[in-house]
């Protein structure tokens, strides 16, 4: 089995491992990363005649169990970084790429996230800092 080192292919995978090693400040890529697109996996809908293809506006996306048994919901840097983790997700070949905070704004309390798992470079997003991230948004939101 071959060892695949991870090359950054976007501006965010960048900061990403930039943080990994100590170049950038968790806080700071926390920043970076609310300011960024990401990828949600989410459930095909049965019968709908396109593969990927979502007739309704309710998207259910991937939520996997976390290491201390709550929940939490899986996004990726791109598209491509989902492929081989959504291979033991059968139903799952669909996805929405949006904006982190579109996502943000839609969690209920108590998810963390989980950015590309599977791969050596993800992380994993508490439920409070998630928490944390919603004030920051409703705080910048008061200042407009």
């Amino acid at each position: 089995m071959t060892q695949h080192t991870f090359e950054a292919k976007n501006d965010l995978e960048q900061k990403l491992l930039a943080a990994m090693s100590g170049g950038l400040p968790s806080d700071e890529f926390m920043r970076e990363l609310m300011a960024a697109q990401v990828f949600m996996p989410v459930q095909d809908e049965k019968e709908s005649g396109i593969k990927g293809f979502q007739r309704t506006t309710r998207a259910t996306p991937l939520v996997i169990a976390d290491d201390v048994g709550g929940n939490a919901l899986v996004v990726f840097t791109s598209p491509e970084r989902a492929k081989d983790f959504l291979t033991d997700y059968p139903g799952y070949g669909g996805g929405l790429l949006t904006e982190f905070t579109w996502i943000l704004e839609r969690m209920e309390p108590g998810f963390s996230i989980v950015l590309n798992p599977g791969l050596e470079a993800g992380i994993d997003v508490e439920p409070d800092i998630v928490a944390q991230m919603l004030e920051l948004m409703a705080a910048e939101a008061a200042k407009n």
